[in-house]
């Protein structure tokens, strides 16, 4: 069969794949509608308790002082060591940090000293910033009260703002759920629909004619693929339109982010791929599906991030493959990054293809 006939057969295939996952409600649901819902219910949200901030110290911080000591035992601040100078400004452009602490001891008696702290942050983060001085102000006031109830103010506080973009709730809760959508349609969508081609013999009779196998799963790939599209535009669209989803370099992160997906399409479908093989009875997929899907869902930093979870289980969390492909698309959408400066994610969702694609292959089956 000619090369030109194999890429119709495959066109031909992908267009009624995607016309049954448009009719199916169970696709639609899992992997458009609820990824929508979560967006809108968690864009529209807005927090009532204290939002937890990071903040870089300084170098010349001087960290044996009272006010760094009560500082530190604030429990919406988190302090992030072991940064360089040069990491620090780039964490802070990059939002990844709020400010950079500097606590400085400028004069006054032995017996009662007094410290400057300065804190530099991003520009454009006015309402955090206000409530970390809010927060610092109130340890310091504490102290005074505490330990020199009569006395002058053991600190002050001073801020320094530098340009900066501020880093939403949107662009956090968007990537994730771009991630849960193609989880979902990969996962459930693939299995489901080759476990039924499978045993309508559907297979069985595409096995006689001169279609190849590769033809049938480019076929399923460009079937996903142009579902994943619509959603994917319809999501970003929707973020980026009415929350104000940040797009570093506009279309041309679209565009990157879109590119960046097919890496977690392979993944996801392969293990459609391999569930659909392996199992014999079709009420078996769910069950095992959700065993898959749902410890991803809740461990790949969707919702929340992966560092509010123990030391213990963030080394398992990061080795999945939707962490990889969330974690690179927040880089790409708000950092800035491009696919070629992220090697971490890069190399382990490569990886990640290579296994799911050679055990995808192992496990498809004709009838």
């Amino acid at each position: 069969m000619k090369a030109s006939n194999q890429l119709r057969a495959s066109l031909t295939l992908s267009k009624y794949s995607l016309i049954a996952t448009l009719q199916s409600p169970t696709s639609v649901v899992f992997s458009l509608l609820f990824p929508i819902i979560f967006i809108v219910v968690f864009g529209s949200m807005v927090g009532n308790q204290t939002p937890s901030t990071k903040m870089a110290i300084s170098a010349s911080c001087d960290t044996l002082n009272l006010v760094f000591k009560a500082i530190e035992k604030i429990p919406s601040i988190t302090l992030e060591r072991g940064l360089t100078t040069a990491e620090q400004s780039d964490a802070l452009k990059k939002g990844r940090i709020t400010a950079i602490l500097n606590i400085v001891s400028d004069g006054g008696p032995s017996p009662i000293p007094h410290y400057s702290v300065h804190l530099t942050a991003a520009g454009s983060e006015t309402g955090t910033m206000s409530l970390l001085e809010t927060l610092i102000n109130e340890s310091i006031r504490q102290i005074n009260e505490k330990v020199f109830p009569h006395r002058p103010s053991l600190a002050s506080l001073e801020l320094e703002r530098t340009p900066g973009r501020t880093y939403k709730q949107i662009d956090f809760i968007l990537p994730g759920q771009l991630g849960f959508s193609l989880l979902m349609a990969g996962v459930f969508g693939s299995s489901f629909l080759l476990f039924s081609l499978r045993q309508s013999l559907v297979l069985k009779r595409l096995r006689a004619t001169p279609v190849r196998r590769r033809t049938i799963i480019a076929g399923e790939m460009l079937s996903r693929l142009f579902f994943h599209v619509i959603g994917f535009i319809i999501m970003v669209a929707l973020g980026y339109f009415v929350f104000g989803f940040t797009l570093v370099n506009g279309m041309a992160t679209f565009g990157e982010m879109l590119l960046f997906s097919l890496f977690g399409l392979g993944i996801f479908m392969g293990i459609g791929f391999i569930i659909s093989g392996v199992l014999q009875n079709e009420s078996s997929i769910t069950p095992v599906a959700n065993t898959i899907t749902l410890p991803q869902i809740l461990l790949c930093g969707l919702f929340f991030p992966i560092e509010s979870y123990p030391a213990w289980l963030r080394g398992f969390c990061n080795l999945l493959p939707l962490t990889f492909f969330v974690d690179g698309l927040r880089k790409i959408a708000f950092e800035g990054t491009h696919i070629w400066e992220m090697p971490t994610q890069v190399w382990g969702l490569v990886a990640w293809t290579t296994i799911i694609g050679f055990w995808s292959v192992r496990a498809f089956k004709w009838e």
